[in-house]
Formats: C-alpha cells, structure tokens, sequence
C-alpha cells in the first residue's frame, strides 16, 4: 500500500494544512461508498509525504503509517491555511456573457451584438451551470437575459462546489454541497425547485439537458425527473428537453477500448465503445433552432417509472448479473444522501464531514435481455448492437474494492460471433444468428439513423458518418473473436 498521498482526489490542487501538527485534525477510512466511517487514530498518522525513505513533514499531504488501501475511501478533516473566494466566478460567467451580449459603459460587444447568446457545460461546468440557474444569475445588473439558451451535458442532477466556504470547483466526489438539493427543475416538496429563484426574478433560458447512462448509475440524474418521495414521474417544465443517451458513459466512446480508467484505475472489461457524438451535435443545434426560429426540438426521451423503463437499481444489477456475470455490489455503488450539513448551510458554511442520512432510492434505465437499455435516445451501435452496453464498469480484483465499480466508465461486452462460438452461459443471441452478413448489418444501422434524423434526433448529413461508426465496430468485433 501507499504510504502517502496528495490531500485532494484524482490529482486536484489541494487546500494546504494550516499547521502539519494539529492535533485536532482527523482521517477517516470507509471500505465502501456507503460504509461507516472509521476514525483512525491520530497517532498512526500525520500531514507528510515520503523523501529519501522518510516521512517529510509537508500541509499538502497525508501520510498513514500502515499505508492507504487500494479501494477504500479515505476522508481528511482540517483546518486550512486559505479560503479563496470561488462564487466570484458565477457572477464573472453572468458578466462577460453580458458584456458579450450588450457591451458595457459605452464599450461595444466585441462579437458585433450578436442575436442570441448561449451556454454550454460538460460535467463539472455543467454542475456549474446549474448552480448559476439555482441562484438566478441570468439576468445581468441591467435585468436583462444574459443566456437565451443553455445546454447542460453529463451533469445529471447535481450542483457543484462553486459557492461555499473551502469550496473546490473542481472537486466531485465528496459528499457535500454539490450533493444538496434542488435536483429537479420544477423541484419537490421540501426541496425546490432549481429553476425557483430564476423564475421569480425573470430570464429563464430554453435548456436542452444531455446524460448518459452513467449519470443515471452513480444515483442522481433520475432525480430530475422522478419525485424521491412519491416514487412518480414528475413532469419537465416546458422551456425544458431531457435526453438520456442510453448505453453510453460519462464520455464519448471509441475504439479500441481500454481496460483502465482516465485514472489509471484497471477494470473488469473493456470499455464502452458506444459514441453518442453525432446526437449531442444534433442536440446543440436543435437549441439553437429553439431559441432563434422558435422551431421546438424533439420530443424528451428518458426512462420512465409509468412505462417500466426506469426501475431500482438493485433489479438491473441482479439482471446483469445473471446475464453478463458481472459481480456488481448493489450496496457498494454511490448514493445520494440527505445530508446535513450543519446550522450555517445555508450560509454556504459547511460541517464535515457532512451527517448522511436516509439515502434516496435510485432509479436507473431497465434492460433488455441482451443487457442493452430499453430507453432514452440510443446510437445506431446501441439500437442495433454487436454487444452489451452498459453505464457501469466494475473494478479489477487487483484494484481492490470488490464489488465496487468505476466512476464515469461503462462497458462493451462483444457479442459472440456464431452460435457455435458462444459460451454455454452466454444467452445472448450471436452476430450470425442477428445478422446475414456485414452488409445486413449496416443496412440496418442505416434505417435506423433514418429514422433518427426523420425524428430531429440526428442531422440528416450525418446518417453516413453514424454508418460509419457501426462499421468499425463490426470491424472490431470481429477481429476481436478471431
């Protein structure tokens, strides 16, 4: 095991010790996401890193004597030596996209005074923007709308650390305030609404929201759209359209696929190829249409508890399970909990480490018995498949964490090629038993992104490009099983 590591997760920049020798400062260890935290005893560690086989005292690192465990959670709670002010950068985004829009003190835009302006945010900036709809920020000093349109993507239903004392915007993985409430837009009772503070002030954006399956598994994004409570479909505001991508992860995928994470995480099985590029591109552009012609995009397409398409997690992880001999823990992935934060929340002053209580229940996208989801906005490669694809990816045994998955990753599970070549546990049709020959099979892909484009779903100038995309996942499967 590690003997010392960085006071921050996945590389980011951390808060430094305000005095390497506080005594009052502690380490918690959790074997899982949602096991009990164990204080470790102060004594067994301290705030150093190694140098020449030695424990260097250093505030930006935590040294433990027995060394960290692959696969466990480790929680430092200290006293810092900065607090830097991180909400000033919502209201720089509200006023540049101003400046842009309108220009300022007589100073004219610098793009010419354009029609329409727009926001667009990927996971974290997409946190980001929901935040800064949470807060109201898209009026500008004068009252005016600063963001007529604004795509939010792989956000799911979560906030950000972006406006709260020893926030870390580029943190996602502590429980804390980019895990409080709202989630939905028009909200749930106790909770609000995201869209409530905007609303009562004025300029609310025409929003087009994107996620994958991903966002789904790590337990909040059908918290937009299913109330906690009641377990029920709540309804989308009309300035809103969801689309799930489903079978996708967090991004886009390609060939070939890896067996370890951005992180260098190894896992289970390959990962997911599925690329939902040429929707998303078709998503943007459809806003755009939204906002300035007036043109509604299509139609919301998400899982639903009404029609069996969203259901438990814990149903989906016993049926992949069976199907794909995964060995997914449904109690070890991540939850949202209702937490408390402490008397000064709502001043964006925290308690940590946060009190978790009950979790709610996760709903994720049901499937089919080929392990491919039967909802949402699907790829031509998801809606005519050479594999299993999924949100989740599960940690190698030798990255310790049994039972856990990964964040942010899914998987491509081939296919077998022929019903002669198929494992006797393997009750998914093969490709020869699907398909007469490659020819067939992009035919079909083919029809499909037709149809797609037909709908608003996919640019009619790229059917060819999403045939393209299929045939290279032929080409690869099949040189898989050769």
């Amino acid at each position: 095991p590690e003997r010392y590591h960085l006071l921050s997760d996945r590389g980011h920049l951390p808060y430094p010790a305000a005095d390497t020798e506080q005594a009052d400062a502690e380490l918690y260890v959790r074997e899982h996401p949602n096991a009990p935290r164990m204080l470790i005893d102060r004594t067994a560690w301290r705030f150093a890193r190694e140098a020449e086989g030695q424990a260097l005292p250093d505030p930006q690192y935590v040294w433990s004597d027995d060394g960290f465990e692959a696969g466990k959670i480790y929680i430092v709670v200290y006293r810092t030596a900065a607090s830097p002010v991180v909400g000033a950068g919502l209201l720089a985004v509200r006023d540049l996209g101003a400046f842009l829009r309108y220009g300022r003190d007589g100073v004219a835009s610098p793009c010419h005074q354009p029609e329409h302006s727009y926001a667009f945010g990927v996971s974290q900036t997409s946190r980001f923007l929901r935040t800064f709809l949470h807060l109201g920020l898209n009026l500008d000093e004068q009252g005016r709308a600063v963001y007529d349109g604004i795509h939010l993507h792989v956000g799911g239903g979560r906030l950000g650390e972006f406006n709260h004392r020893y926030a870390q915007p580029s943190a996602s993985r502590l429980r804390s305030f980019s895990y409080a409430p709202p989630f939905a837009y028009d909200g749930a009772a106790g909770e609000g609404g995201l869209l409530d503070h905007q609303r009562a002030v004025g300029g609310v954006p025409l929003i087009v929201d994107t996620n994958t399956s991903v966002e789904y598994w790590r337990g909040d994004c059908a918290l937009l759209h299913v109330d906690p409570a009641t377990g029920e479909d709540r309804p989308l505001p009309s300035e809103v359209r969801l689309y799930q991508f489903a079978g996708c992860q967090h991004m886009p995928g390609a060939l070939p696929p890896g067996m370890v994470s951005s992180e260098g995480t190894p896992v289970a099985f390959p990962s997911n190829t599925a690329d939902y590029g040429l929707l998303l591109r078709a998503a943007l552009i459809n806003l755009d249409r939204w906002v300035s012609a007036g043109v509604e995009p299509p139609a919301s397409r998400y899982p639903r508890l009404a029609d069996g398409t969203a259901v438990r997690r814990e149903a989906v992880v016993e049926a992949a399970s069976r199907l794909l001999g995964a060995n997914v823990a449904a109690d070890k992935l991540q939850f949202v909990y209702r937490l408390d934060l402490g008397e000064a929340a709502a001043d964006g002053v925290g308690r940590y480490p946060a009190l978790e209580m009950d979790p709610k229940p996760v709903y994720v996208p049901a499937i089919d018995t080929d392990g491919n989801e039967r909802s949402g906005l699907k790829p031509p490669e998801v809606a005519v498949p050479l594999a299993s694809h999924t949100g989740w990816n599960q940690r190698h045994a030798s990255a310790g964490g049994a039972g856990q998955t990964v964040e942010m990753m899914g998987a491509t599970l081939p296919f077998a090629t022929t019903a002669q070549g198929r494992r006797p546990d393997d009750a998914r049709p093969a490709i020869s038993e699907r398909y007469r020959d490659r020819d067939d099979y992009l035919n079909r892909v083919r029809t499909y992104a037709t149809a797609l484009a037909s709908e608003g779903y996919l640019l009619s100038e790229d059917i060819d490009a999403a045939v393209a995309n299929a045939a290279q996942r032929w080409d690869w499967v099949s040189v898989l099983q050769t």
